[in-house]
């Protein structure tokens, strides 16, 4: 089957939960949140849940435990931690539940990037991976990155890696 076939047979709508890591947000500061929350709904999928989280490992995997105890909850997209500080801490946390990683959403995400920051792109531990067959996303807190793979590589594909999980 070619891709066009795969995403003419994807959902349409896709339920998703959305986490912010922060140690200094809330829900009237936290716009990349939001930014994810609007592009989703936008592009016709459902939002089920919005949690902020403050950047501690342990409450990170627990929001996300939470979130993958919903089955209606078929990918998550996180935003902030994934940077080189000492305390970003959300790959380290997540990425150690990852059943499997899909390598090309980071190696995408640094592409676009260094087209509009430069060589400060390799500082983002920006990925993607699986858990218990939901796609996770790991985005950096900026609102401008946040949209850059949203726009780009998440929403353009989001039907298609759900029924590739499903499958």
């Amino acid at each position: 089957m070619a891709v066009d076939e795969h995403r003419a047979a994807a959902p349409r709508s896709v339920g998703c939960a959305v986490l912010t890591i922060s140690d200094t947000r809330d829900s009237d500061t936290d716009t990349s949140g939001q930014a994810i929350v609007d592009l989703l709904q936008q592009s016709g999928h459902h939002v089920l849940e919005r949690r902020i989280t403050k950047d501690e490992p342990a409450d990170v995997a627990d929001t996300v435990r939470s979130f993958l105890s919903r089955d209606n909850v078929q990918a998550i997209v996180t935003t902030g931690g994934t940077g080189i500080a000492r305390r970003d801490s959300t790959y380290d946390a997540l990425g150690a539940m990852f059943e499997r990683t899909l390598p090309g959403f980071g190696e995408l995400f640094r592409a676009l990037s260094y087209a509009d920051i430069g060589a400060a792109a390799m500082l983002t531990r920006a990925t993607a991976g699986i858990i218990e067959r939901r796609a996770v996303f790991l985005l950096p807190g900026s609102e401008h990155a946040v949209r850059l793979a949203m726009t780009k590589l998440i929403l353009p594909e989001l039907g298609h890696v759900v029924r590739e999980l499903m499958r």
